[in-house]
């Protein structure tokens, strides 16, 4: 049996966590060691804006010990992230550059969306998964910066929505407010109710909720004891075991789990979250499938290592939720859907000339999705209006860069690219990407220029350095030749391809 020995380490919020595992096709994933540092990066950050460099010293001698360890264990490979603590840092390129010069190791930063999808798929290999988001399904991450809030339905992610009340930011905006314990926790509950309503409205609705799954830090501690390490519970169980545990005091919590006051602390807000979801939805059940990011970190490493299979189709999960996007903002369904048919068409076609792969094609995919979410603001100005909503949008999944390019890609669809080329200095290669899938929207956009969809029923292939679109309908096409040849013009100046519009009846 052939294994790899693999390492991923979380530069967290309140906590610095290296797994190692061993991957191999025949056994999966099985974690060898788990060591964790508690270091609040995070609380200089959410009250500050900064890192603060004294902390330096003691986050690249655990780093360092770190790359010791993994010395020891002979890993093969590593991968290492940082998140809000470090991402939300106004100083955090200084931060980056002296952990890579002082341990070697090399700290991405994962942005929001990114975090999130590492701990879903980890999560999709757990048996009880499909079974809880075939049902009305709300996934309620608990971080220490933020809270994530993910509702899946028929098996798919609908929507998705981050508010910044981690348990470590809560912390830090009541701690010193009350020293009562009931006072402190309907503080707590104060804070958090204001986004849950507007949450519960916009999103929720009329919808019926049957299942919580609560991933964070602090859901270990409350299965433990009295639940006997029961991962899945009734709403009335849980809120015995709730009640319970919040007539303790922090010192009290500490002693209980074994933890330092300052992760008690932490702790009360945590739990207030799955507590004031779980009232105001109504959920029958929750579940607790203790995963992290490390865990979502090897998954996603053994899947491109090609070592595991995903389970769960997680870009039709991206795909749904930019069509509910488009939904939102009143898009046209029926001429998003076959431009998004047309773009993948022509893109399919034009890979030898293209040079792009699956992950550029699903971002085509979104950009034809999201083509014309702007007229809801202006249709006069639906590029630049285009933009400014996605790039305000988080959609699961996507990295800051991607999502950029995604947004580019459908404001450069009504305007002129080459006017903006000084925008992307030192950046040729995004500026290549977005050009070469503008030009494929804008044929495939042409091609339903009347929303009719009168190119339902067509072929495209190439021949003699011409892209010939035939359509098999007898529905009269004489405005969409007529306006084609601009945007024509445009994919042959990038590809010198020439776009050629046919008929057959």
């Amino acid at each position: 049996m052939v294994y790899r020995l693999f390492s991923a380490i979380d530069v967290g919020s309140d906590e610095l966590e290296m797994k190692i595992y061993e991957i191999s096709k025949d056994k999966g994933i099985r974690i060898i060691d788990d060591i964790r540092h508690t270091m609040e990066l995070g609380k200089d950050t959410y009250v500050t804006g900064s890192v603060n460099l004294s902390h330096m010293d003691e986050l690249e001698n655990v780093l360092l010990d770190f790359t010791k360890i993994m010395k020891e264990y002979n890993v093969n490979d590593y991968v290492a992230y940082t998140t809000s603590s470090i991402r939300e840092a106004k100083n955090r390129h200084i931060i980056l550059d002296r952990i890579r010069v002082k341990t070697g190791l090399n700290v991405c930063v994962l942005s929001n969306s990114e975090q999130r999808f590492l701990s879903y798929k980890a999560m999709s290999f757990k048996p009880d998964f499909f079974s809880f988001i075939e049902e009305g399904t709300l996934i309620i991450d608990v971080g220490a910066g933020s809270i994530q809030v993910s509702l899946y339905e028929n098996g798919f992610l609908s929507t998705t929505q981050n508010i910044k009340l981690g348990s470590l930011r809560i912390r830090e905006l009541i701690y010193g407010l009350s020293t009562d314990k009931e006072h402190f926790n309907s503080l707590i509950e104060e804070l958090i109710n204001n986004d849950l309503y507007t949450f519960k409205k916009m999103f929720i609705k009329d919808k019926k909720i049957k299942n919580i799954i609560a991933i964070g830090d602090y859901g270990e501690y409350f299965v433990k004891d009295e639940m006997n390490g029961e991962r899945i519970i009734g709403k009335d169980e849980f809120f015995s075991r709730y009640k319970k545990l919040m007539k303790k005091s922090p010192e009290e919590l500490s002693k209980s789990f074994d933890i330092s006051l300052e992760q008690a602390l932490r702790f009360i807000p945590a739990m207030e979250v799955y507590n004031r979801f779980l009232e105001e939805t109504k959920a029958e059940k929750i579940w607790f499938p203790m995963v992290d990011l490390c865990d979502g970190i090897a998954f996603d490493y053994a899947i491109k290592n090609k070592k595991i299979k995903l389970l769960h189709d997680f870009d039709e999960d991206i795909l749904n939720h930019s069509r509910l996007i488009a939904k939102r903002y009143k898009g046209n369904q029926e001429h998003i859907a076959i431009l998004e048919k047309n773009v993948v068409k022509i893109f399919d076609v034009m890979k030898k000339y293209h040079g792009l792969g699956k992950n550029e094609r699903k971002l085509l995919q979104i950009a034809a999705i999201l083509h014309d979410c702007g007229k809801y603001i202006s249709i006069n100005s639906a590029g630049e209006s285009s933009y400014n909503i996605i790039m305000a949008t988080e959609i699961i999944g996507l990295s800051h860069r991607e999502r950029e390019i995604v947004a580019n890609v459908v404001k450069y669809n009504t305007m002129d690219i080459f006017e903006e080329m000084d925008a992307y200095k030192g950046r040729i290669n995004d500026f290549m990407l977005v050009v070469k899938m503008v030009a494929i929207l804008k044929v495939a956009n042409a091609m339903d220029r009347s929303h009719k969809q009168k190119f339902r029923d067509f072929k495209v292939n190439l021949k003699e350095n011409k892209l010939y679109i035939t359509s098999y309908n007898s529905t009269d096409i004489t405005l969409e030749k007529g306006l084609f040849n601009a945007k024509a013009k445009f994919f042959e100046d990038v590809y010198g391809i020439k776009p050629v519009l046919r008929q057959k009846k």
